[in-house]
């Protein structure tokens, strides 16, 4: 005799042997107790949640000669006829290739004659969404009023696709997914009765890539013990059978994308190529895995949710203390973009790179989040200079050797220097001087303001005043900590010599900047600088420079 798959082996005979669709199974049974039968049923849902077993029950059910508290007994003629396929009195009808209007019509024809043995004539129409329109509206009168004995049940994956027409005259009966430890039991069900070791993890991965769907649980179960025969199915060998991932692998990739190690997340790629390992199964367990992250970070009491072991579970812990939710937020968008646009990929390998490489360098995305992403690292790449004890600018930047500070120029660990004017500097054949530097004070909080308002300013003056400040430059006292003044250096030929000591145009600056800013500083004009000021102490206010640099993108810091 040949091999019988385990779905169909193991198909429900009775409703009590249905998995996870107990409201539907107890309205069917009381009908049937109570003899308040429909005559048309729609039943809709996912694939493998039971919609064609439930139907093929029913018919058994309603036929029964003596049916047991609505269940069918599955000994009579009748029930053996029909589960042997050879009934009468029960007719399957596939839409996908039966979605004529002749079809349809040859429906119609049929219901005029009486059953021959048995209560009621069951028509089964699977997929019934595959109809044509002209079958449909051939279908609408018989379905609305059929003779007494007929009995319509319609199972559709698509319910959308269904004329409303349709749907008003039919009992609607939607089977939801099955949940993973419904699924699981169901498994461990089967092995028991196949006589087949299986490990509970091994089991429990298989009840999670059946996504709801049991039959699919079933035929994956199916699969493994295939290759494996005679063998105990453990975890590690369902992964290898089904293509799959360890989670190891993916809190290892996680880590090294924190750490934005771009050579060792493709480098983890590769293994799993190497392996043979399905890169589309791969996104959509990665994407699972920060799920489970993103639940365990949004709340203390989700470890009945996560279903995962307690070595797993501390390990997440651990892994939603290194992440925030919007960075984890935008990883899980990227994999989700993925994920749509993989399956129809020639080339899945390019397209996994690519988002690994998205993931550990936000600049490679110019949308708000990744933004976002890419000032905190700028902030933690300063914090660190700082500790380390590297004198840091105004404007972000790491103080260079000989005093002096190359504006865009790169530093000792991949930053960006700004222009900073200390106590060193170096002579006209490049020897730098014995100086010791000290570190500028940090910038006071409302020249930042001021400097991040700055074109709001100049595009408030007027006249010479805006001619002047369009090239003039804002400095601040770094050495002198009692010194609060603003410091605006003008360019050569933007005014007379004698503009910088007009105390009126002073105090006009002063008024225009309180008007835009709402911020009362005092003002001193200085000319173009030379090296003796810049000695003295004044530093130039620069605080969106350092940030286009790492980002990318032009910055306006406004209030």
């Amino acid at each position: 005799m040949s091999y019988t798959a385990l779905y169909r082996k193991f198909r429900p005979a009775t409703f009590d042997e249905v998995k996870g669709q107990d409201a539907i199974v107890r309205t069917l049974t009381n009908q049937i107790r109570a003899d308040r039968l429909g005559h048309a049923y729609l039943f809709c849902g996912t694939r493998g949640t039971g919609k064609t077993s439930v139907a093929k029950i029913f018919a058994k059910a309603v036929n029964c000669e003596h049916p047991v508290d609505g269940n069918p007994c599955n000994e009579c003629p009748s029930c053996r006829a029909i589960a042997a396929g050879s009934s009468m009195n029960v007719i399957e009808i596939d839409a996908a290739s039966n979605n004529g209007v002749d079809d349809v019509r040859q429906i119609r024809d049929e219901v005029a004659y009486s059953p021959t043995e048995g209560r009621f004539k069951v028509y089964i129409i699977d997929e019934v969404h595959m109809l044509s329109n002209a079958a449909f509206n051939a279908l609408l009168k018989t379905l609305e009023e059929p003779p007494s004995y007929v009995i319509f049940i319609l199972a559709t994956t698509e319910v959308q696709r269904i004329p409303v027409t349709i749907l008003s005259r039919c009992q609607r009966y939607d089977f939801h997914r099955i949940a993973q430890d419904t699924i699981l039991a169901r498994l461990q069900e089967l092995v028991a009765a196949e006589q087949v070791g299986a490990e509970e993890k091994a089991l429990r991965y298989i009840a999670r890539r059946g996504d709801g769907s049991l039959r699919d649980a079933v035929s994956l179960l199916d699969q493994c013990i295939a290759f494996y025969l005679g063998e105990t199915l453990t975890y590690d060998r369902v992964l290898e059978v089904l293509g799959a991932v360890d989670t190891d692998v993916y809190s290892d990739l996680l880590r090294k994308i924190l750490r934005d190690d771009v050579v060792g997340a493709i480098r983890t790629l590769e293994t799993l190529i190497r392996q043979g390992r399905d890169l589309t199964q791969f996104v959509t367990d990665f994407s699972w895995y920060l799920r489970n992250l993103m639940l365990l970070k949004s709340s203390d009491d989700m470890e009945d949710v996560l279903d995962v072991s307690t070595e797993s579970l501390a390990r997440l812990r651990e892994e939603s203390a290194l992440i925030r939710n919007d960075t984890l937020m935008r990883y899980i968008r990227i994999l989700s973009e993925l994920s749509g646009a993989i399956r129809f990929s020639t080339n899945k390998r390019v397209q996994v790179e690519m988002a690994l490489i998205k993931l550990c360098k936000p600049e490679a995305e110019s949308d708000e989040i990744s933004l976002v992403e890419r000032i905190r690292k700028l902030e933690m790449a300063v914090e660190q200079m700082m500790a380390n004890g590297v004198p840091v600018s105004a404007g972000g930047g790491p103080q260079q050797a000989g005093g002096t500070y190359g504006a865009g120029a790169p530093g000792a660990d991949g930053g960006y220097g700004m222009p900073l004017f200390g106590s060193g500097g170096s002579d006209a054949q490049g020897r730098s001087h014995d100086v010791p530097v000290t570190p500028p004070r940090a910038v006071p909080e409302d020249l930042k303001k001021i400097c991040g308002m700055w074109k709001k300013i100049v595009g408030a003056a007027a006249g010479r005043m805006r001619n002047a400040l369009s090239s003039a430059v804002p400095r601040y006292h770094s050495q002198d900590e009692n010194d609060t003044k603003l410091y605006v250096e003008l360019a050569p030929d933007s005014m007379t010599d004698r503009f910088p000591e007009d105390e009126v145009r002073s105090q006009e600056l002063e008024q225009l900047i309180a008007d835009v800013t709402g911020i009362r500083v005092e003002v001193k004009f200085v000319p173009a600088m030379d090296e003796n000021l810049r000695r003295g102490g004044l530093s130039r206010i620069e605080i969106d420079e350092l940030v286009r640099e790492q980002v990318h993108m032009e910055v306006d810091i406004e209030d």
